[in-house]
């Protein structure tokens, strides 16, 4: 990786932790040069990309500014939600997190999970099966598959908490990011209890993901099927 790179990492999770919140000036580049003895040309490279990032934005004569997503989030929670890839718990950080877990195996990849685990179709894979709630409300059903090869050690404790905590702070394994696609549909009987809908008519949201490591690595295809009075995306497009 190189500086400028490291710099922007460093800014980005400063920017998602809350100490830079949205709307506030950057410290201004001279100051930036000090704090990671860097030249202004590095300095500039890092923060063009966070501007390619669509985490910062500059302002004609004023300076550097962190961008306010979606026009609200002024706080590192709303913040972190905003980038959908915290995880659900830290997503959801301040408040009660719970997890029913349906099923937890390992288990031969069908086709399509092989498909997008990029694993043969003989390998064997950690299948989750779980419902998220918040307060004890329940927000979410999450269909997880996991490569066994470097995501090694997952017990039942570990699924019932945060997993990408697991590989993070546990496996030291660094998430990058992650392709998604959000479709709405309608929940299966299954998930009507799960999810506590019932018979109302109530949609939900899909979010079909496939997740990266830092080296490029495939830890995870998923899919995540939200009550809609649950979720939010929030994104930014950058032209």
């Amino acid at each position: 990786m190189f500086k400028y790179e490291t710099i922007a990492e460093d800014i980005q999770k400063r920017i998602q932790s809350g100490e830079y919140p949205a709307d506030e000036k950057l410290p201004q580049e001279m100051e930036l040069c000090r704090q990671y003895d860097a030249s202004r040309i590095t300095i500039r490279e890092a923060l063009d990309l966070l501007v390619n990032r669509g985490l910062i934005t500059r302002r004609r004569g004023a300076g550097t500014y962190v961008k306010a997503i979606a026009g609200a989030a002024s706080d590192s929670e709303k913040f972190a939600r905003s980038q959908q890839f915290g995880g659900f718990t830290s997503d959801m950080k301040g408040r009660e997190v719970e997890t029913e877990l349906h099923e937890f195996a390992l288990l031969r990849a069908p086709q399509h999970v092989a498909e997008r685990l990029k694993v043969p179709e003989t390998a064997f894979v950690c299948y989750i099966c779980r419902t998220r709630k918040v307060e004890q409300k329940a927000h979410v059903v999450e269909y997880t598959y996991m490569p066994t090869d470097f995501i090694t050690g997952i017990t039942e404790e570990v699924v019932k908490g945060s997993i990408y905590g697991y590989i993070e702070q546990t496996l030291k394994l660094k998430i990058k990011s992650a392709h998604r696609t959000v479709r709405a549909d309608m929940p299966t009987s299954q998930e009507r209890e799960w999810l506590e809908i019932g018979q109302d008519d109530m949609p939900i949201l899909e979010v079909e993901q496939t997740g990266y490591l830092d080296d490029g690595r495939i830890f995870e295809y998923s899919k995540a099927r939200h009550r809609a009075d649950c979720f939010e995306l929030h994104t930014v497009s950058i032209h």
